[in-house]
């Protein structure tokens, strides 16, 4: 089975590639940005690289005729909230024009591919504050350009579906949090700064955003199974949630990494890492998921952040022992 993934150069697709390399009798395909020999999470892998800008129609077709694949996973995306309302319109082009082309190219190509398009539970937006889990019937309410894309990705997946009849499926996940995350998302922050002032290299400072805030955390590790089993399993037009069901504040997030501090550290409160249109606590509902696949997250959130401060120890330590220079013996 020819298995084509989006995105696999990044935190997720990262996982996702693993996780897929552990399933037999499946050839992986990946779509990057950049070349092959540029992605130290690919290249010693058995999975074909194809140069590819997505936002390009004639080269996603050309590709697509490739590869033809029997099974497609579409996780390429900007996915920086924060950066999405420095440069809204880079955002959405991005987003809506890849996956268009996409389906145009799946079309085209007259594939009958199962296409798992992975949205977002931003779309949900404000709603949640009620304490109340969030199902797949929660009505959109996006409070941020990227939200906005990812509805646009959503609703393009379902108009093909009815339209085309293409083996779309959709996922929602929540917050997802786990080893080689970048900084910029809340947990990596956290856990980077920690291993920056372990290693001497920071003043004993933490420095947050807004820690009253409660989201939905879910390991990448599971998160990416929860992809392969609805790329496998789900329900063509349908939707799925993705998350663990509980909500974690991000108090109890920063005093959980703070616990596994091999040093003391003070915290202080920096207004640039503040957020417009905080949502104060959203939580979901994975119970369709469950139901059509029998997933269901494994890992504990304590046990992630300690492999997140851990990665972050061992890089950081990378990075010294590269810039050190060698001596001559």
């Amino acid at each position: 089975m020819r298995v084509f993934i989006t995105g696999a150069g990044g935190f997720v697709g990262g996982h996702l590639v693993h996780h897929l390399l552990s399933i037999p009798d499946l050839s992986l395909h990946a779509a990057v940005y950049e070349p092959s020999g540029k992605h130290p999470k690919l290249d010693h892998l058995p999975i074909s690289q194809y140069e590819l800008d997505l936002r390009s129609a004639g080269a996603v077709r050309v590709i697509i005729e490739a590869v033809r694949p029997d099974v497609i996973l579409h996780l390429a995306a900007m996915a920086d909230v924060g950066y999405s309302f420095i440069n809204p319109w880079e955002t959405l082009e991005n987003n809506i024009v890849a996956q268009i082309n996409l389906f145009q190219a799946i079309q085209t190509c007259k594939l009958d591919a199962r296409i798992l398009v992975v949205s977002s539970a931003e779309v949900y937006g404000a709603f949640g504050g009620d304490g109340f889990p969030l199902d797949e019937n929660t009505p959109f309410r996006p409070n941020n350009p990227y939200s906005v894309s990812k509805v646009t990705q959503d609703m393009l997946a379902l108009q093909y579906y009815l339209s085309n009849k293409m083996q779309t499926i959709r996922a929602r996940p929540f917050n997802h949090i786990g080893p080689g995350q970048k900084r910029g998302f809340v947990a990596s922050d956290f856990a980077s700064q920690i291993a920056a002032i372990e290693a001497g290299q920071s003043e004993p400072v933490m420095y947050v955003g807004n820690l009253s805030a409660e989201r939905d955390f879910t390991d990448v590790r599971d998160v990416v199974r929860a992809y392969q089993l609805l790329a496998a399993h789900g329900e063509p037009g349908e939707v799925y949630n993705v998350c663990s069901g509980k909500a974690y504040s991000m108090q109890y997030l920063l005093d959980t990494l703070m616990s596994y501090s091999t040093v003391e550290i003070e915290v202080r409160q920096d207004p640039t890492r503040m957020r417009p249109s905080d949502v104060p606590r959203r939580v979901g509902d994975y119970s369709a998921l469950n139901r059509r696949t029998g997933w269901e997250p494994s890992i504990p959130f304590e046990q992630t952040l300690l492999d997140i401060l851990n990665d972050w120890r061992g890089r950081l330590a990378e990075e010294v022992a590269a810039s050190t220079p060698k001596t001559q013996e």
